[in-house]
């Protein structure tokens, strides 16, 4: 039995002119699923059909031709979206609300009754990590808290299906590296997440599959970890080797055949060094940390 939760086949969108003349294809041809519990993410540059494919599913646009299937009805079945949560790019939010009226709010437009509506809001909070701030009006939301409530508003569901438009889009690394640690503990929660992103790196962090799409066509689809493996090469992760254990080894590859081999010491990306930097600088104010420090306090291990 399929376990997907989008099921979409040969779908097309057409934008016409006033006249009805054909004007852009944004949607060729796709076909794709997305299973069950699984961060899927969808990828291309600017105007390669991403928003659109977004809005369609939604409901918002409807197709020129193919199929679309979300939950098990289809796309343009409105009741559907009582089951989905959704984060647009930019949140059009209501700036004098505060983020309990916000909650409260959006949990009317679903029947929510009021004790529901309570217990959903403290936990989406807590959640999200806004439990400070509760109460002050969302005009004085840095861009960081305005993505995070965003996301409790599309949450206040408890959605099935989750989509995101570019939900890291102006955060701080900080900001960042929380959003993609609340989108891992949706997936936990057995939630299916669709997301749009222009950057890769927080894709490969948190997506299961991608699907990258140019000029409206599906050009490569697959698990991020099959997609990224390298295999003609081989690595080796080990704690500091000495002269005579590198001798060693080079004897034993070159006995194989293998050549061109290298030692070096792995290197952590600019974002781990950044919450590394600012984690130690919490538990230790007012001290400036040199490189070595901040490099034996990373994480080490054998492979």
């Amino acid at each position: 039995m399929s376990n997907a939760v989008i099921e979409i086949r040969n779908l097309s969108k057409i934008y016409r002119d006033f006249w009805g003349r054909k004007k852009v294809q944004a949607v060729k041809s796709l076909s794709m699923d997305v299973q069950k519990g699984e961060v899927f993410g969808l990828l291309g540059p600017n105007g390669s059909g991403k928003t659109t494919t977004m809005k369609m599913l939604l409901g918002l646009l409807f197709p020129t031709s193919g199929e679309m299937t979300i939950l098990g009805k289809s796309a343009s079945d409105v009741s559907k979206n009582e089951k989905i949560g959704y984060l647009p790019e930019e949140s059009y939010l209501y700036r004098f609300l505060n983020a309990d009226e916000t909650l409260d709010f959006y949990g009317r437009l679903f029947n929510m009754s009021a004790a529901d509506r309570i217990r959903r809001s403290d936990e989406l909070i807590e959640m999200v990590g806004l439990g400070k701030a509760r109460r002050r009006q969302l005009k004085e939301y840095s861009k960081g808290m305005t993505r995070r409530i965003g996301l409790a508003q599309a949450l206040i569901n408890d959605p099935e299906l989750v989509l995101l438009d570019e939900p890291t889009s102006g955060l701080d690394p900080l900001g960042t590296r929380e959003m993609k640690d609340l989108i891992l503990r949706l997936k936990a929660q057995g939630k299916t997440v669709v997301m749009c992103s222009h950057q890769l790196a927080d894709v490969q962090d948190v997506c299961d599959r991608i699907a990258v799409l140019f000029q409206g066509e599906l050009k490569v689809l697959g698990r991020v970890d099959e997609l990224l493996e390298m295999r003609n090469e081989t690595q080796m992760r080990t704690s500091s080797l000495s002269k005579e254990a590198e001798e060693d080894i080079r004897k034993v590859l070159e006995k194989h055949n293998i050549k061109n081999a290298q030692f070096t010491s792995p290197r952590a990306d600019l974002e781990e060094l950044f919450l590394r930097t600012v984690r130690e600088s919490g538990e230790r104010p007012g001290r400036r940390f040199s490189a070595e420090e901040i490099a034996a306090s990373g994480k080490g291990g054998n492979a």
